[in-house]
């Protein structure tokens, strides 16, 4: 009801705390008429000052001047009724004026023009600096591209004054202005106190984030360009004012290789279609975004992909396409026309015309959403391979000879064989038996079914290759065949050894050799690698403690191996058996010889000449450096594993878990930035290798290195994208995930949206059987719900985190939330708060003295302490500073309990005191006598940092 003025106020108050959107807009129509039905001049204005500033930030500008005039009228007429706040915002929104003029091309130049001039005149009737007349001079000048040199000079080297925009805006514009005349460098020196988080506003950074993607990629620096995404996109999100900013994110995803992601963020982002149309300018910088990746996917051959665009619209790429093209040309013809110049049209070709920046994707860490991949080009290997021999006997002769070495090349041969021999072609006298090469075939589809890991598949088709072979009079490559299929599913916990499979086919491969009835050695040395396998199955079940029977047959079988190996001229058959040597011991814990046996089998591998061998040896001996605790050793190690693996196109490789790996070893070497590349790799990879629990995993590790070099937002953007789709995620790693968002989103003072996941969260695991969980995310929802603002909600979480706490006690955190409430209640309510704030300590109180009772072992000295400086805060907030002080002094004395341990906090209670003390009651001579003494007991303690904040303080009050 809005039928009082104080209703009305309250009604206002109200609409300002809701987030800039259609909804609020609305309100502040609703509330400015109301305000008509009263003889308020000053209730008038709030509600007109309201509307303006909904119109402003909901795409709505070219509402906001009818408003102004309104405003400027008033202040013409009755200029008393200005207070010092409204005088300000007239004046300061004479500049929204001009933009919203600009920005809407049905106004004639001249009555922008006017407008400026109407800006300066009244400017210097008060006695302004006209610095921000000349920003729209120059605003325009860029705009239409006429005398922007001089305009950008007679702006840029006037002073500030107290109506130019914020410095980071300023700072936006200059920035701007140099990526226009192609000096990218310069550019971003100007962005940098933006960039980093120094010089911040309302629109700062997340404006200038979207503007300078293009330039870091552009310089190279794709780790700040990857982070100026991730918070940037999450800033402007969902926003309709952001139109232009998600158009410059949606050109990033075109241009980085992140198609995928940039048609999921036209789809969260497709009510800009009609909800940008109030700002033209934005619209067209959005739908320009639009039309470069959409022309990107079409020209990729996806024109017939599906695609969100606006309701009741196209629903593909090349339909969408044609109509935010045909949309776009129109609007800047509009402009161009109004402006007599082609600099927006020029603008626009200039953008779709920018090619790809990056040879291959940028890794950004997210996960994409369902629905939204778009089909990749396959990845060619670096390594270029020969021309297949046409004749089909010379094709499957180098087949077969590139599989006894494993070439990678083998495979792509064998696939020939097989569409040819589906083809029809015929079997020649040279090629053996048909069966033998029926037998070939299958045991590619073997290959191909482990890589897949469809080990019932790979099992069945090897049944059929021994089939096979027996038919063709080969029993020794048949017996061979029966080895490998005795280890289908090795890996599983309850599978075990059958010894007289592999017996039996050792004795009648060496026969055959031995007899001269084998086509070589090779059939030997499959079954010496199975049976080594299992051996090495066998003795790694059994770690730590292995068997002594288990450690012979391991020794026995992989020197059995290892030996024939050389003996036969199989280098890199040899080395496998040192692989299984190395990898068992440094499962042990014997990292030395493991290492050991890792750089014989890389030697051995690069003496046959076979480098496709080296990437899984290069990963193990990279693990072995990283557990001995030389993480830079395994950096260079799993490069050198990466860059073999993608030369020879292994795809078979565990490209995922060796980026992971990489992440981990820059980690724990202090590369931090590294990490952060080499997770947000892994992440993708194991997204695209199936690993679903896995990326949900590294994708929690990637947030963590996120938070530890300062990019919260980053790691939140990484948090939501892993919990989008999360089936056949393990239930507990997706609770810790939703926790690391809600602490991430808190830490952000989103305060709304982390309740939201500590209340999911806390649904889940309420059912668990470890209910410690339940209590601690019930705390923690409690303070951000209140922080919120959503009293009613924090107090029922607060007693059901009362609940939990009787079934799994977390005292110190729940007495912690009873005095973060009391605080935060006093913070909203006032003085009036502080009768239910001293309860809700003293709640707290109870809670310490039951553990104590229950004989719970904590340190109640800290507890105490925790609870007198939590009254002296509530009463200094409620203006009562005598009892503040008294509440000051007891938490010193409880801390003092502490002895070293509660020298931090007690430090922390002096200077609280010293502030009641001097500075509220006025006894500075005490409160700095207070504080000396305090600096001399943190120095002895060796807190230097705590003792420096004292010296600060003490300072401070002697210069009065």
């Amino acid at each position: 009801m809005t039928d009082t003025k104080d209703a009305l106020y309250q009604a206002l108050r109200d609409n300002d705390t809701e987030p800039h959107g259609r909804p609020r807009t609305v309100k502040a129509e609703e509330l400015a008429e109301a305000a008509e039905q009263f003889d308020d001049r000053e209730l008038l204005l709030l509600a007109l000052f309201d509307l303006m500033e909904a119109y402003e930030y909901d795409a709505e500008p070219r509402k906001a001047p009818v408003i102004f005039a309104r405003i400027l009228k008033l202040w013409d007429q009755h200029p008393d009724d200005f207070n010092e706040w409204s005088r300000l915002q007239l004046f300061w929104r004479f500049k929204w004026v001009a933009s919203a003029l600009l920005s809407v091309p049905d106004v004639p130049l001249a009555a922008i023009e006017r407008w400026h001039g109407e800006m300066r005149d009244r400017y210097r009737t008060e006695g302004l600096g006209l610095q921000p007349y000349y920003a729209q001079r120059f605003h325009l000048a860029a705009h239409t591209g006429t005398g922007e040199p001089d305009a950008y000079d007679l702006w840029a080297g006037r002073p500030r004054t107290r109506y130019s925009d914020c410095h980071a805006c300023e700072l936006r514009a200059q920035a701007r202005h140099h990526v226009r005349h192609g000096d990218d460098a310069r550019a971003l020196e100007t962005w940098a106190p933006v960039l980093d988080g120094s010089d911040t506003c309302a629109e700062e950074p997340y404006t200038s984030q979207a503007d300078a993607l293009l330039p870091l990629l552009r310089l190279g620096r794709t780790d700040q360009a990857r982070s100026a995404h991730l918070a940037g996109y999450r800033a402007a999100r969902g926003k309709s004012n952001a139109a232009s900013q998600i158009g410059l994110h949606l050109e990033f995803c075109a241009l980085s290789g992140n198609a995928a992601r940039g048609l999921e963020i036209l789809a969260e982002n497709r009510d800009l279609f009609a909800a940008a149309q109030g700002d033209p300018i934005s619209h067209l910088s959005f739908l320009t975004g639009v039309e470069l990746l959409l022309a990107r996917l079409a020209g990729q051959g996806h024109g017939e992909l599906a695609v969100s665009g606006p309701p009741g619209g196209p629903a593909t790429v090349a339909g969408l396409l044609e109509q935010v093209r045909a949309q776009a040309e129109e609007l800047a013809a509009r402009f161009d026309a109004r402006n007599g110049t082609d600099r927006v049209g020029s603008w626009r070709r200039e953008r779709l015309e920018r090619q790809p920046l990056l040879a291959e994707p940028l890794a950004l860490g997210l996960r994409a959403k369902q629905g939204a991949a778009v089909p990749a080009a396959p990845v060619a290997p670096a390594q270029p391979a020969e021309p297949a021999p046409e004749d089909f006997t010379e094709l499957v002769l180098r087949a077969r000879k590139l599989r006894l070495t494993a070439h990678p090349e083998a495979d792509r041969l064998w696939q020939l064989v097989a569409e040819r021999r589906d083809g029809g072609a015929p079997v020649p006298a040279e090629l053996g038996p048909e069966a033998r090469l029926l037998a070939d075939l299958a045991l590619q589809r073997a290959s191909d079914a482990f890589d897949r890991d469809e080990d019932d598949t790979a099992a069945a088709e090897l049944v059929l290759a021994q089939e096979q072979f027996e038919l063709a009079g080969y029993p020794d490559k048949a017996a061979a065949q029966r080895a490998r299929a005795a280890l289908v599913n090795f890996t599983d916990d309850d599978w075990t050894a059958d010894w007289a499979v592999l017996d039996e086919a050792l004795r009648i491969t060496e026969e055959a050799f031995a007899a001269g009835r084998a086509t070589g050695p090779e059939d030997v040395l499959v079954v010496r690698q199975c049976r080594a396998m299992a051996g090495y199955r066998g003795l790694v079940t059994e770690l730590p403690e292995p068997s002594a029977e288990a450690t012979t047959v391991f020794e026995r079988e992989v020197e059995a191996y290892r030996t024939q190996a050389l003996t036969h001229g199989y280098p890199h058959r040899a080395a496998t058996a040192l692989m299984y040597r190395a990898d068992a011991l440094g499962r042990a814990g014997q990292l030395e010889p493991a290492g050991a046996a890792a750089e014989e089998a890389l030697a051995l591998q690069e003496k046959a000449e076979a480098p496709w061998h080296t990437p899984r040896t290069l990963s193990l001996l990279s693990q072995l450096r990283f557990q001995a605790g030389a993480p830079a050793e395994a950096v260079p190690l799993l490069h050198r594993a990466l860059a073999e693996a993608n030369r020879w196109g292994d795809s078979g490789f565990p490209f995922g878990s060796t980026y992971a790996m990489l992440g981990h070893a820059y980690a724990h070497g202090g590369d931090h930035a590294g990490a952060v590349r080499a997770l947000s790799e892994a992440a993708a990879r194991l997204d695209a290798e199936g690993e679903a629990t896995g990326a949900a995993e590294i994708r929690g590790q990637l947030a963590d290195q996120l938070r530890e070099t300062g990019r919260p937002a980053d790691a939140v953007a990484v948090l939501e994208s892993a919990l989008l789709e999360t089936e056949g995620v393990d239930e507990r790693l997706v609770a810790q995930l939703r926790l690391d968002l809600a602490r991430g989103l808190y830490a952000l003072d989103e305060n709304r949206e982390a309740a939201e996941e500590y209340l999911k969260l806390a649904d889940v695991v309420a059912g668990w059987e470890d209910q410690d969980i339940h209590t601690m995310v019930a705390c923690e929802a409690t303070v951000a719900l209140a922080e919120a603002g959503h009293w009613e909600a924090a107090a029922a979480a607060r007693e059901r985190a009362v609940a939990s706490h009787a079934k799994a006690p977390r005292t110190g955190q729940l007495a912690d939330t009873f005095q973060q409430f009391a605080r935060l209640t006093v913070s909203d309510r006032g003085p009036d708060g502080l009768p239910d704030a001293l309860a809700l300590l003293a709640e707290a109180d109870r809670i310490r003295e039951a553990a104590r009772e229950a004989g719970e072992e904590l340190d109640f000295w800290y507890l105490e302490g925790s609870a007198h400086d939590s009254r002296a805060r509530v009463y200094a907030m409620a203006e009562q500073f005598e009892e503040a002080l008294a509440e000051a002094e007891l938490s010193i004395a409880a801390y003092d309990r502490g002895a070293e341990r509660g020298e931090g906090s007690r430090a922390e209670s002096v200077r609280l005191a010293a502030i009641l003390e001097g500075g509220r009651l006025g006894r500075t001579e005490q409160a700095v006598a207070r504080l000396t003494a305090g600096i001399d007991r943190c120095t002895r303690a060796g807190l230097l940092e705590a003792a420096g904040i004292l010296a600060d303080l003490r300072e401070r009050m002697q210069e009065g």
